[in-house]
C-alpha cells in the first residue's frame, strides 16, 4: 500500500504512515501532513520539520476555505473581488458608502483596479457613484439595495459554510485556535 505525492511514491510501511488512527493521539485520524512530515523526518533527520505540522495544515485549510468561499459567493453571482468591495461598503453601516480611496485601503488594490471594479459593480446595479458633499471634487461609492441584498445573502451562506468547517471543534477550541492564529498573524500583518 502506498500513497502517491506528485511524482514520488511514499512507502507507507517504511514511514509507518496512513494508519487510520494517529499514534500517540487516540481518537485522532492521521492526515496527509502526518505522512509528509514522516517522510521528511526519514529523509532529513538533520532538519527540524516541526513547523510543517502547523503551517502545512494551515496552507491546506486555506485552500479548502478558498474553495468554500468561492462557492458561497458564486451561488449569488459574485466573485471574491466583488464580495470584497460590497462587504467593505456593507460593514460601514448606513448609508453604506466609502470614498474610492477608502475602498482601496479596505481591499488592498491599485486605484486603476478599483476604478474598473466600481465601474463593473455600477453596471451590474450593485453600487452607484454619488457626489461627495464634503469634497466637491470627490465621489462616494454607495451600496445599492440590490448590492446589499446580494452581499447579505452571500455572507449568510459563507458563515453557514464556515460554521460547518469548524464543527469538529468545541467553542473553547475555536477560541483557543483563533487566539493562537492571532499570535502568529499579528507580527506578519504589522
Amino acid at each position: 500500500m502506498s500513497t502517491v505525492y506528485s511524482d514520488h511514491t511514499l512507502d507507507v510501511k517504511r514511514y509507518a504512515a496512513r494508519m487510520d488512527e494517529h499514534p500517540g493521539h487516540p481518537g485522532q485520524r492521521r492526515d496527509e501532513v502526518d505522512d509528509l512530515v514522516a517522510a521528511w523526518r526519514a529523509e532529513r533527520p538533520d532538519l527540524d520539520v516541526e513547523p510543517l505540522q502547523v503551517l502545512s495544515r494551515v496552507s491546506r485549510l486555506a485552500r479548502h476555505l478558498d474553495r468554500a468561499r468561492r462557492a458561497a459567493f458564486a451561488a449569488h453571482g459574485l466573485g471574491i473581488w466583488e464580495f470584497d468591495v460590497l462587504s467593505a461598503l456593507r460593514r460601514q453601516g448606513p448609508p453604506y458608502q466609502l470614498t474610492p480611496g477608502a475602498l482601496l485601503r479596505a481591499t488592498l488594490v491599485t486605484s486603476g483596479t478599483m476604478t474598473n471594479r466600481v465601474d463593473r459593480l455600477a453596471e451590474a446595479g450593485l453600487v452607484r457613484r454619488e457626489p461627495d458633499l464634503q469634497d466637491r471634487r470627490g465621489v462616494l461609492v454607495t451600496l445599492t439595495a440590490t448590492g446589499r441584498a446580494r452581499v447579505d445573502a452571500a455572507l449568510d451562506d459563507l458563515v453557514k459554510n464556515e460554521h460547518a468547517m469548524l464543527d469538529g471543534l468545541t467553542p473553547a477550541d475555536r477560541r483557543t485556535l483563533a487566539n493562537l492564529l492571532r499570535v502568529l498573524l499579528a507580527p506578519l500583518d504589522a
